[in-house]
């Protein structure tokens, strides 16, 4: 399974990252949210991958 990224420019700091294809749908703040990039699951932590299985997102910290 592949994951979009999602960086606000505003918040460089924080990623966040959808299953691919997702969009930002349900965030209130959606337009502030830039496209980054589409990554594999062997590019996350396992952990990570489970936080969006489960939630349909999850926030990164990216520095």
């Amino acid at each position: 399974m592949d994951y979009d990224l999602y960086i606000n420019p505003k918040k460089a700091s924080a990623g966040l990252y959808v299953r691919k294809g997702a969009g930002l749908p349900d965030l209130a703040d959606a337009k502030d949210w830039v496209f980054d990039g589409t990554f594999g699951q062997a590019n996350l932590p396992a952990q990570f991958v489970k936080e969006i299985e489960a939630n349909g997102h999850a926030f990164r910290d990216m520095d």
